[in-house]
């Protein structure tokens, strides 16, 4: 099958969460200044893109999903010109440069939402705004992050919709000046030298007309009236073709509930494609229910289900988005590898989706394998979602020390800790005091403790993306499961121009026995890659913990 190549296939994107990357002015508060100090990292480590979550200005209802200009920097992380500055220094090193556009939504402070206030201003309609019906709401609707979706204004006697917090007012994207607005915004950055963006929720955009009331369920009423709107591939199309299509530039759009056969009319490439990866989030529920916070045992199949589907049916027109953490769950290696073999888990869980068909992505600490925060208190945690779970989970019983040690497995807080990159004061973040506290095992793992540890899960990574970088097979391959129903090894083959990859991987500490799929001799295949010294070579081994193998076969 005939796969057609370009640039941003073949690229590893790294994500940066701004406020906890690097601080460069000592304020406590990562910033462009800390990124441009880094930039020489990135590019060692094998980076070919840097997703920014929002550097806008905010008030930080929601840390940065909350904007309330969007055509200039947060005071936190510096100046328009400095970030000019970032994306010339980073296209210098052969880095792109690629922006969070959050377009379902504005913070309440933004100028747009301010006028709209006034009934008679055309700003009226860029939001929501709707009357009360019979006493009550103008629909039955919750939010994503906060009560109800409705807020209400006195003074206008109307309420204005917001699907996440009471401060990210939804956007009106049926106005056409609206998405005017949009393609005014995308030019701007575009025109900047940026390369692309990662679209916020995406596929909320577009909301039922009349905004009827949503089925009666206590969780998620109203999902089902603006998840894949009616006009959302419309207007996704309609930027592609007035903007997009003018520009060097890629898309990928984030899109909770989202399925293989639904992505495809979004993704598959051609002439009504209107994106050109998808964040999805089926992996993310092997160990949970819908989200993070119902909590399950990790389930290896209900993973590998998820990963192999996605696999299959995107291969040959359509591109995978490739990714384990970022800056909405918990961290990776405490949630589906082991503390306990933390060097070993942290390098197999690499292996495991880097090696896979399609775009990867690495969250900012992922690469040394930072671990979730031990949270001890409730004044530790600072996110909107957690304090409205705590909430939700008091109705039911849940709180004091049983709500802490949930929100310290589930809490997306965990991503969102400074990254660690040395073992200084404040783990060499920042000189000042940290916006959030630093996790107290950075003595132990850091950058530059890693840099200097030939076997470090940082060095594999260097490794592994060297690899994909320099063999097509890792880019291009398609994909083959073996033993699907195994709840202990992931195994999958890899195959493109006569050569074939066959990727093994444990996600077990008691040893498992391993025999090579049917067609495979392994005595006569190269072992490229593994996180454990192989004396040998053979069919049938037996794994130690969390091993991992990749061998290339001719």
């Amino acid at each position: 099958m005939e796969i057609k190549k370009t640039w941003y296939k073949e690229m590893a994107v790294y994500q940066i969460w701004p406020r906890s990357f690097c601080d460069g002015n000592g304020d406590g508060i990562g910033d462009l200044e800390g990124v441009l100090a880094k930039l020489d990292y990135l590019k060692d480590l094998g980076i070919d893109a840097i997703w920014f979550s929002p550097l806008y200005p905010s008030p930080n209802a929601d840390y940065g999903y909350d904007i309330a200009d969007y055509k200039d920097i947060s005071k936190d992380y510096g100046t328009l010109e400095l970030f000019k500055k970032v994306v010339e220094e980073a296209h210098c090193r052969g880095i792109r440069i690629i922006m969070d556009l959050v377009i379902n939504h504005t913070s309440d402070e933004h100028e747009w939402f301010v006028k709209s206030h006034d009934k008679d201003s055309p700003y009226h309609d860029y939001y929501f705004w709707r009357k009360g019906k019979n006493g009550k709401k103008p629909n039955n609707w919750k939010s994503v992050f906060e009560g109800d979706a409705w807020e209400y204004d006195p003074q206008l006697d109307e309420y204005y919709l917001h699907v996440f917090a009471k401060k990210q007012v939804d956007l009106n994207m049926d106005n056409p000046a609206v998405r005017e607005e949009v393609k005014s915004i995308m030019r701007f950055w575009l025109d900047l030298g940026v390369d692309g963006f990662r679209e916020d929720v995406i596929t909320y955009i577009s909301k039922r007309e009349g905004l009827p009331n949503g089925a009666p369920l206590p969780v998620g009423t109203g999902l089902e009236h603006y998840t894949n709107g009616p006009h959302v591939h419309e207007y996704l199309s309609e930027f592609r073709h007035d903007v997009l299509d003018h520009y060097d530039c890629f898309t990928v759009g984030e899109a909770p509930m989202m399925t293989p056969k639904l992505a495809r009319t979004f993704i598959a490439e051609s002439d009504d494609q209107v994106l050109n990866l998808m964040f999805h989030f089926q992996h993310q529920e092997a160990d949970c229910l819908m989200t993070d916070w119902i909590h399950t045992p990790f389930n290896l199949r209900k993973m590998k289900k998820a990963f192999s589907t996605w696999q299959k049916e995107m291969y040959g027109d359509a591109w995978n988005a490739l990714y384990l953490e970022n800056h909405d769950h918990p961290r990776a290696i405490d949630r589906f590898g082991s503390r306990k073999y933390h060097k070993q888990s942290g390098k197999m869980l690499a292996t495991m989706y880097i090696l896979q068909c399609g775009t990867p992505f690495i969250y900012q600490g992922q690469e040394i394998g930072m671990t979730n925060f031990p949270f001890s208190s409730m004044d530790q945690f600072k996110d909107v979602v957690t304090f409205n779970n705590a909430k939700v989970f008091a109705k039911i019983g849940i709180t004091g020390d049983r709500f802490i040690k949930l929100a310290g497995k589930c809490s997306r807080e965990n991503a969102r800790t400074p990254v660690q990159w040395d073992d200084s004061a404040n783990a060499g973040f920042t000189t000042g005091t940290p916006w959030f506290p630093v996790n107290e095992n950075y003595h132990e793992i850091n950058v530059a403790a890693e840099q200097a540890d030939p076997d470090s899960i940082l060095n594999y990574y260097k490794k592994l993306l060297r690899f994909r970088k320099e063999n097509e097979i890792a880019i291009y391959g398609d994909y083959t499961e073996y033993y699907p129903e195994s709840s202990k090894l992931y195994v999958y083959a890899r195959s493109y121009e006569g050569k074939r990859l066959l990727v093994v991987c444990s996600f077990s500490e008691k040893p498992v026995r391993f025999t090579a799929p049917e067609g495979f001799d392994l005595t006569n295949a190269e072992l490229v890659m593994s996180n454990y010294d192989v004396p040998y070579r053979s069919n049938v081994f037996i794994t130690k913990p969390y091993e991992t193998r990749v061998y290339l076969l001719g």
